[in-house]
């Protein structure tokens, strides 16, 4: 393999595992089986200057390529890097000062296998005093060497004045109490929300339950996490916290997505009832958020050194672009037939008024749309990984003003513009909606 061909492969595995890879850690088990990647990204991790990587090194199995003698195992090992010495290194390489990454004399080399000596395991504690953000990678740079071995790695900080560890990536260690004071601001939402529906009973609608589901899933599901992050943080371990928070998880995207298309069709207030092609929207999002809670969680659980953990985070990622625009035909088809309607009804004072709430709602879901899957990860990219903690309020901000907007624009009140609909409105509306039939997904 020629050099120039060898580092472009290192980097493409390398800054792939980068791009996607979480910033959380935890003690991780990972197992590799018959593997001959030059490079295995494992974690990614934020440390201080009282850093610590305890790696547990297992069923360390050698698959010796067909000419033995070539074989240099001080080119297989682990090592530590950042983002800038890995481009550092990939110049060095193409330069042919270095034949192999682990040679650099710029990355933090943490074991190399000529140190095995026969043995089948080893163990060993790194000391990291300079603070960056750190990936713990895997280098075999043996053609042909196929690696078998499980690999048990626990990346923390220790507290300065207590000296406890801290498994949280610095930067991150301030979720646990993020995530727990937005579940308390959602769990007053939905108390503030019950009385409002108990005192406008006379005007509520199917849809202002529905609402309220979607935000106790919400503030259990932030509780749930600040569980999970919390007990990461001291212990290493979620303690099963991680299934609740992905059940709730799995349960609110679902919510949160088909009631986004229910209030775009104008169920429950505009119609009793769903149109064929708004069925076919639901039929087409609820699966694919199956597909995605199921991707997130091979994300989460597998982690970068699996080979189809890439795979898995683009299926993801196109999943949820596709749930994303999905969602908007319903608002789009509404508003023309709002526009239909005012032109044959004869109300179009009231039809102009709904008209305006639908571009409205229509603007603000793109917006968080926007926001929360783009705006939140260039956030993510450039922020210095001491404040990225500052990404997760911005995503959780946002999603807030959206439910915010969401529950005062179509909260259940008699003088609001979308729900006044008299007998004969309602007929006519319902020819306008009967006319956009012909208009299939």
């Amino acid at each position: 393999m020629s050099i120039p061909k060898f580092s472009l492969l290192l980097f493409f595995f390398f800054v792939t595992s980068l791009f996607y890879s979480p910033s959380l850690a935890e003690i991780r088990s990972s197992e590799v089986r018959s593997d001959d990647r030059p490079i295995i990204p494992f974690d990614e991790f934020g440390f201080t200057h009282r850093g610590r990587l305890e790696l547990n090194v297992s069923k360390i199995s050698l698959g010796v390529p067909s000419n033995p003698s070539s074989l240099d195992l001080s080119k297989v090992g682990f090592f530590l890097c950042t983002r800038d010495t890995w481009m550092h290194v990939l110049e060095q390489i193409e330069d042919a000062e270095i034949t192999c990454a682990i040679q650099s004399d710029i990355v933090k080399l943490v074991y190399t296998f000529d140190k095995l000596h026969d043995n089948s395991s080893f163990d060993t504690l790194f000391v990291e005093t300079d603070s960056d953000q750190y990936s713990l990678v895997f280098a075999n740079c043996c053609p042909q060497l196929k690696v078998s071995m499980t690999v048990r790695s626990a990346m923390y900080n220790l507290d300065a004045k207590s000296g406890n560890r801290d498994y949280l990536s610095a930067g991150k260690a301030i979720l646990p109490r993020i995530y727990f004071v937005f579940s308390l601001v959602y769990f007053c939402l939905c108390i503030f929300w019950t009385f409002l529906l108990f005192k406008k009973r006379l005007t509520i609608h199917a849809i202002h339950f529905f609402m309220l589901a979607v935000i106790i899933l919400k503030a259990l599901n932030l509780l749930c996490e600040a569980e999970d992050k919390s007990y990461i943080k001291r212990t290493g371990s979620a303690h099963g916290w991680d299934v609740l928070f992905y059940i709730f998880s799995f349960l609110k995207g679902i919510m949160l997505f088909t009631l986004i298309v229910l209030i775009g069709t104008g169920w429950s207030f505009l119609k009793p009832y769903l149109q064929d092609k708004e069925k076919k929207v639901l039929m087409i999002v609820i699966p694919l958020q199956v597909i995605a809670n199921i991707a997130q969680v091979v994300i989460d659980e597998d982690g970068p050194y699996g080979d189809e953990w890439v795979t898995w985070k683009q299926v993801f990622l196109l999943v949820d672009v596709i749930c994303c625009c999905a969602v908007l035909f319903p608002i789009v088809w509404s508003i023309k037939n709002l526009r239909e309607a005012a032109k044959s009804d004869g109300k179009a004072a009231v039809n102009l008024m709904k008209l305006t709430l639908f571009r409205q709602y229509y603007v603000v879901v793109i917006c968080y749309i926007y926001f929360t899957r783009v705006v939140v990860y260039a956030l993510e990219t450039i922020t210095s990984y001491r404040y990225l903690w500052t990404s997760v309020v911005a995503g959780e901000v946002a999603t807030l003003a959206f439910y915010l907007f969401t529950g005062f624009k179509f909260r259940p009140e008699v003088h609001n513009p979308y729900f006044m609909i008299d007998d004969e409105e309602e007929e006519a509306a319902s020819e306008a909606l009967k006319f956009g039939d012909e208009f299939e997904l």
